[in-house]
């Protein structure tokens, strides 16, 4: 993956919903949301899967794009990471 990007990214939890967010480290973030020490609506829901991300040049188009997916419904959600442009993580359940 790019370094010094910014990404706006979704995981699916082990319940089968998103979580959508930002960060500067998809793979550090990862991590530490499947530590348990991540966002509070991840906790209880590990472990998470990475299953779509796009990379952004500013902090401030990434969670543009975080704040407009966290507007969709669950369908467009669905259609979204299906139809985006960003990168498709072929997801792993451990």
């Amino acid at each position: 993956m790019e370094t010094n990007n910014h990404y706006f990214y979704v995981l699916e939890c082990d319940d089968n919903s998103y979580y959508a967010g930002y960060t500067n480290d998809i793979e550090k973030r990862i991590q530490v949301h499947n530590e348990g020490k991540g966002a509070k609506y991840t906790r209880a829901r590990r472990p998470v899967n990475l299953i779509f991300y796009e990379t952004f040049a500013s902090k401030s188009e990434a969670m543009q794009a975080e704040y407009k997916f966290k507007q969709l419904t669950r369908l467009q959600k669905e259609q979204y990471v299906a139809k985006g442009e960003g990168h498709h993580v072929a997801a792993k359940k451990l």
